[in-house]
C-alpha cells in the first residue's frame, strides 16, 4: 500500500483535484469584488464621494482594461459603463452585492458538494483495499489477531480520512486563496495596516501548530488505546460463557474499567490541550479587531484613512480568521489522519499477503481436477519456528478413502490444513493436479475441495443461504430490473468503477445450479434435501419449518392447505386420543388449557406491548378491563393468588419442584410479594400505587385453572372475560396497526408457527409427553397431504443467528459436512469436523459419506479424513499413521494392525 496518504489521494484524484483548482480559481473574482464593494457602497451613494453637486452621476459597471494606462500611457475603457443618480447607484450597487453573495455561496457549495463526493469515493476505496488485503492475509494472521480489532480500523478508524481526504488539495487552496485575497485587499486600502495583519498571521500559524504537537500523540495513543478497547470488548462478548462459568465478571469489569480509565485521561488532557489552543488563537483574532478598530479608528480621525477604507479593512478582516483558523485546522488534522494511515497502513502490511491472481474470476469454466495429491519432503513450521510436520512423503489419488490419524500433536490435523491449502507449506512441496498447491488459484481450489473443519463458525442467515454460500462464486444469472432501477444501478456501477472497487453485483443470481448438475431451482432444492438427510439433519429443519411463520399474503394456497390441516387435525382429537387434552381455540368460549392473559387476547402479539407479560401495565387492556369492574376483580383475584402461594410455598426451598407448577410466579419474586400484601393490607384498588397494581394484576393474568388449581376462577369471571375479550378486540380494530393477529378458527395467524397454528389451541400441561405426542401427529398429517416438503422449505428459511448460535453445535457441524457435500467436490477433507457428535453417531455418517456421498455416477470423489476417534479409520481403504510430525506407517487397516505399534496403539 501506498505509505503516504497525499500522494494515496493524489494518485487516485488528481483529475478532480485540478478541476477543484479551476472552480476555485474561478471563485477567487467575485470573492475579491465581495470585498471591494462594501467600500464602493460607504465612500460613493452613502457620504455622497463623487455626487457632491446635485444632477452628479456615476458609472456603474465601468471596466477599464487592467494596466493599460502602464501599456498605452492612458486608461483603456473597456465599457464606459451605465450613468446612474445617486439613489439608483446605490441600488445598483446593493442589488449587485447580493449577486455576489449567491454566486461566492453557489461557488461554496458546489466546492464542497464535490470534495465531499471525492472523499468519500477514495474512502471506498480505501475502505475496500483494506478488506481486499484481509482476504488474501494468511491464516496465521487472524490467530495472533482479534477480528474486531480489523472490524474497527476499517470501519472506524477511517471514517475521519473521508472528511480530510475530500479537502486533502482543495481545502488549503481554497483557504489560502481566500486568505491571500483578503491579505491584499487590506493592503491596497493601507499598507502598515496590511504588513500588521501579514506579522499576526504569521506568527499565529507558527505558533497555533507547536502546541498542536502534543494533541497530535494524544490522538495516535487515543486511535492505539480504542484498538485495544475494540478488540477486549469483541473477546469478552465472544468468550461471555467462560465469564460466567469461571466467576471472572468483576475480572472483565476491572479490565474495561481500567482501559476507559486510560481513554478518559488521554481525551481530558485532549479536551485541555484543545480549548487552551483554541483560546490563544481566538485571542489572537480578536487582538487584530482590537488593533484595526484603534489604529484604524485614529488613522480615520486623522484623516489619513477614509471610512471606507476603514469599513473595507475590517469587512476584510472579518473574513479572514476563517480562512487563516482553516489552514491551521487542516494542516492539524492532516497530521492526525496522517498518523492514523500510517498506522493502518502499517497494521495491515505486516505479512505477506497471498497473490491477487490467486483471487481473481476464472476466464473460462473451470474443469474438475484430473490426478489428486503428490507430497514430497513436506516440511510445516508454526509462527515460533516448532516443527508441525517433518520430511512428509506420500501420494494420495482421486476417489481415494483415506483415513489420517496420528498421536497428539502429531501433525495428522496439520496435514489436512496443508491438503486443503489453508496451511502453507515451509519446505519441500504438495502438488493437486500436477500444480503445486500454493500456485493454484481459489476457484480451482475452492471449487473442487470439499473442508471440514472442528470450528462451527456461520454468519448471520438463513439454512439456505448457507448451504448456498458455498456455490455463490460468481454471478450467474443477472437480475430483472425496471428502466428506473437500472438507471440507478448503472450510475453505482459507475461510482464503482471511480472508486476502484469490484464492478459485480451482489443482487444478482450466484447460485450455479449447473456446477452441481441441477437444471433448475426444483432439482436443486432435491439436492440440498438429499444432503441434508444423508447427514442427519432433514428431520431437524422439518421441526424448525414448524417453528417457522408464514406471510399469507406471499403463500395464500400453502396457508389455506395449513388452515385445511387445522380442520383434519380437529376432526382427528377423539380418533387419536388426544380430545381429552387438546382444547381447540374458540372465539366465543373460554380456553381453560389458556392463561387469563391470554384468552383476553385471544391471539398471537405483534406489538411487544400487548405481550402476555406487558398486558398488566398496558393502558388499552386496562382501560378495557375496567368496564365492569373487571380490573377491580382481577386484582382481588391477584391478592388471592399471592396469599395462597406464600401460604402454600413460601417455606419451601427454591429448588423445590413443586415451583413447577407455578405459570405465573418466579421462587425469587415471594419476598417481593410478600412485602406488597404487607403494603397493600385492606386499601381500596384506588388508593393503592400503579407499581403494586401491575404486580398484583401479572398473577391472574398468568393463572391458568387446569394447570394451577388454585380454585379461583368460576363461570361467573369466565364469562366477564370473554366479555373483555370482544371489547378489546373493537378497541384493537379501530387502530392504525393491528399490535395482535387473532386466532380465528377459518383464517391463517401470519405471526403464529405454523405448528400453532395447525394447532390453533393449547395442550394440557397435565398429559405426559403431551405435545411431542401433538407434534408428531401433525408432522404425520402434513405428510399425509403431502406438506412436508413445504415445511422443509420454510425450515431452509430458518436464522441460525449471529455465528449459527441457534443451533446446537451438532446441527452445526452437520451443516457444514452437508454444504461441502453440496458443492459435489472432487477432494472431501474432514479434519475433525465431527467431534461433537457421539460415537454412533460419527460412525454412521462416516460410512454414509464414504458409501453414498461421495458417488456422483460418472466419477467418485477422493476422501481423506481425520477421525476423532482413530478406530473409525478401520472403515477407510488406507490410513496414514502421524507420530511427532512424521508418517511413520501407511497402508490398509488391516496390515497396519499387524505392522504399526503405534496404529495399534491409536484403535486399542
Amino acid at each position: 500500500m501506498e505509505r503516504n496518504l497525499l500522494k494515496y489521494v493524489w494518485v487516485h484524484s488528481r483529475r478532480d483535484q485540478l478541476w477543484m483548482l479551476i472552480i476555485i480559481l474561478l471563485s477567487m473574482p467575485t470573492y475579491f469584488l465581495s470585498l471591494e464593494l462594501p467600500k464602493r457602497l460607504v465612500n460613493e451613494p452613502i457620504q455622497g464621494i463623487g455626487f457632491e453637486n446635485p444632477g452628479d452621476v456615476a458609472k456603474f459597471m465601468r471596466i477599464e482594461m487592467p494596466f493599460g494606462e502602464s501599456i498605452t500611457g492612458s486608461s483603456v475603457v473597456l465599457f464606459n459603463g451605465i450613468e446612474l443618480e445617486r439613489l439608483g447607484y446605490l441600488l445598483a450597487l446593493s442589488i449587485t452585492f447580493l449577486v455576489l453573495v449567491v454566486a461566492n455561496g453557489q461557488f461554496k457549495l458546489y466546492i464542497n458538494t464535490y470534495k465531499g463526493r471525492m472523499g468519500e469515493r477514495i474512502l471506498r476505496r480505501l475502505r475496500f483495499e483494506l478488506f481486499d488485503r484481509v482476504l488474501r492475509y494468511p491464516m496465521s494472521r487472524f490467530r495472533r489477531t482479534r477480528p474486531s480489532e480489523i472490524a474497527s480500523m476499517i470501519k472506524d478508524e477511517v471514517e475521519p480520512m473521508g472528511e480530510f481526504i475530500g479537502d486533502a488539495f482543495t481545502n488549503p487552496m481554497l483557504m489560502a486563496g481566500q486568505a491571500l485575497v483578503a491579505l491584499l485587499f487590506i493592503f491596497l486600502q493601507h499598507f502598515w495596516l496590511g504588513l500588521a495583519t501579514l506579522v499576526v498571521v504569521i506568527f499565529q500559524a507558527w505558533l497555533v501548530p507547536v502546541l498542536r504537537r502534543r494533541l497530535i500523540e494524544l490522538n495516535k495513543e487515543r486511535q492505539i488505546v480504542s484498538r485495544q478497547f475494540a478488540g477486549r470488548l469483541g473477546e469478552v462478548v465472544e468468550g461471555i460463557q467462560e465469564s460466567h462459568t469461571n466467576d471472572t465478571s468483576n475480572l472483565e469489569r476491572a479490565n474495561i474499567a481500567e482501559i476507559t480509565g486510560k481513554l478518559f485521561l488521554i481525551r481530558f488532557e485532549l479536551y485541555q490541550r484543545k480549548f487552551t489552543v483554541k483560546f490563544i488563537n481566538n485571542f489572537l483574532i480578536q487582538f487584530l479587531a482590537f488593533f484595526f478598530y484603534l489604529v484604524g479608528g485614529y488613522m480615520a480621525i486623522r484623516g489619513t484613512l477614509d471610512i471606507g477604507q476603514l469599513i473595507g479593512v475590517i469587512v476584510a478582516y472579518k473574513d479572514l480568521p476563517g480562512p487563516i483558523k482553516g489552514l491551521i485546522d487542516h494542516d492539524q488534522k492532516r497530521n492526525v489522519v496522517t498518523v492514523r494511515y500510517e498506522q493502518i497502513v502499517e497494521q495491515f502490511t505486516q505479512d505477506v499477503l497471498q497473490d491477487k491472481e490467486l483471487q481473481a474470476p476464472p476466464a473460462e469454466p473451470v474443469s474438475r481436477l484430473s490426478s489428486g495429491y503428490e507430497v514430497s519432503r513436506l516440511g510445516v513450521e508454526d509462527e515460533n519456528g516448532s516443527q508441525l510436520i517433518v520430511n512428509a512423503s506420500t501420494k494420495i489419488d482421486l476417489s481415494e478413502r483415506v483415513a489420517i490419524v496420528g498421536t497428539f500433536g502429531g501433525g495428522a490435523a496439520q496435514f489436512a490444513d496443508v491438503l486443503s491449502g489453508i496451511l502453507k507449506p515451509t519446505s519441500g512441496r504438495v502438488l493437486l493436479d500436477g500444480k503445486s498447491i500454493d500456485s493454484l488459484p481459489e476457484y480451482v481450489t475452492g471449487r473442487n475441495i470439499g473442508y471440514i473443519y472442528g470450528s462451527t463458525y456461520l454468519p448471520q442467515a438463513s439454512i439456505l443461504d448457507i448451504m448456498c454460500y458455498v456455490l455463490k462464486n460468481e454471478p450467474v444469472r443477472s437480475l430483472e430490473r425496471n428502466d428506473q432501477e437500472q438507471m440507478h444501478f448503472d450510475t453505482f456501477l459507475q461510482e464503482a468503477r471511480r472508486a476502484g472497487v469490484i464492478e459485480w453485483d451482489y443482487a444478482a443470481d450466484w447460485i450455479d445450479f449447473e456446477r452441481v448438475g441441477a437444471k433448475d431451482s426444483a432439482e436443486f432444492s432435491e439436492q440440498i434435501f438429499q444432503v441434508l438427510e444423508k447427514v442427519g439433519l432433514e428431520g431437524d429443519v422439518r421441526a424448525l419449518g414448524l417453528r417457522g411463520t408464514l406471510n399469507p399474503q406471499e403463500h395464500p394456497e400453502l396457508c389455506n392447505a395449513l388452515v385445511d390441516a387445522r380442520n383434519r387435525f380437529r376432526g382427528q382429537l377423539d380418533s387419536l386420543g388426544f380430545s381429552e387434552f387438546v382444547e381447540p381455540f374458540d372465539p366465543v368460549k373460554y380456553n381453560s388449557q389458556s392463561s387469563i392473559g391470554e384468552n383476553l387476547l385471544f391471539g398471537t402479539a405483534i406489538d411487544p406491548e400487548f405481550e402476555p407479560d406487558n398486558i398488566a401495565s398496558n393502558t388499552l387492556v386496562r382501560s378495557v378491563l375496567a368496564n365492569d369492574g373487571l380490573e377491580e376483580n382481577l386484582f382481588a383475584m391477584g391478592k388471592e393468588v399471592a396469599s395462597t402461594t406464600i401460604e402454600l410455598f413460601g417455606d419451601l426451598n427454591p429448588d423445590n419442584p413443586f415451583f413447577d407448577q407455578l405459570s405465573y410466579m418466579n421462587p425469587d419474586d415471594l419476598p417481593e410479594y410478600r412485602a406488597i400484601l404487607t403494603r397493600i393490607g385492606n386499601k381500596p384498588y384506588d388508593e393503592v400505587s400503579d407499581a403494586d397494581q401491575i404486580a398484583i394484576l401479572k398473577l391472574p393474568l398468568a393463572y391458568t385453572e387446569d394447570q394451577n388449581r388454585l380454585g379461583l376462577l368460576d363461570d361467573n369471571l369466565k364469562n366477564k372475560i370473554l366479555e373483555a375479550r370482544s371489547r378489546l378486540n373493537t378497541r384493537l380494530q379501530e387502530l392504525p396497526e393491528m399490535p395482535i393477529a387473532f386466532y380465528e378458527p377459518d383464517s391463517y395467524n401470519p405471526a403464529a408457527s405454523v405448528l400453532d397454528n395447525v394447532l390453533l389451541g393449547r395442550v394440557s400441561q397435565s398429559a405426559a409427553e403431551g405435545n411431542e405426542r401433538v407434534s408428531e401427529a401433525i408432522q404425520n398429517l402434513l405428510e399425509e397431504m403431502k406438506l412436508s416438503d413445504d415445511i422443509f422449505r420454510i425450515g431452509l428459511n430458518f436464522n441460525v443467528g449471529s455465528g449459527g448460535k441457534r443451533l446446537s453445535e451438532t446441527q452445526r457441524q452437520k451443516l457444514h459436512l452437508a454444504r461441502a457435500l453440496l458443492k459435489k467436490p472432487d477432494m472431501l477433507i474432514v479434519n475433525q469436523g465431527m467431534n461433537s457428535l457421539g460415537a454412533r453417531e460419527q460412525k454412521q455418517i462416516i460410512e454414509t459419506v464414504l458409501n453414498e456421498s461421495i458417488n456422483y455416477g460418472d466419477r467418485k470423489a477422493g476422501v481423506v479424513w481425520v477421525p476423532v476417534n482413530p478406530a473409525f479409520s478401520e472403515q477407510f481403504d488406507r490410513v496414514i499413521v502421524f507420530d511427532n510430525g512424521e508418517i511413520v506407517a501407511d497402508g490398509a487397516p488391516a496390515e497396519l494392525k499387524k505392522s504399526s505399534p503405534v496404529y495399534q496403539e491409536l484403535i486399542s
